[in-house]
């Protein structure tokens, strides 16, 4: 299913604090929406959120969204669990790589105005 009209960052703006992190949530929901790997109901949510088929504050609040993260969370902590010391020194560093990559994108952005 693709996204015929994808919303622009000031659709986001009812949950975000301001257009910085409605950028960045925007940004979030492509992800999601195209990657398998979060689960084909996330990927269905953000996809539906993209398209305007239902706003973000709608999606966040309902039971079907708090079911999805909730069983997603609980396989993240169940993997995380049995991760050897390397494997979560080596998660870590990634970790800290993307905030970087995005705390640099960002300060990018913000110069570019």
């Amino acid at each position: 299913m693709g996204v015929d009209r994808e919303i622009e960052d000031d659709e986001l703006l009812d949950v975000a604090d301001n257009p910085a992190q409605a950028a960045s949530l925007h940004k979030a929901l492509r992800v999601l929406a195209a990657n398998p790997s979060v689960g084909r109901e996330l990927q269905e949510m953000a996809k539906d959120v993209l398209g305007g088929r239902v706003g973000m504050k709608e999606l966040i609040e309902s039971d079907r969204f708090l079911g999805a993260i909730g069983g997603r969370l609980s396989e993240m902590r169940d993997a995380a669990e049995h991760l050897s010391p390397a494997e979560r020194e080596a998660s870590e560093a990634r970790a800290r790589k993307m905030i970087e990559e995005r705390e640099e994108e960002e300060e990018r952005e913000k110069r570019r105005g």
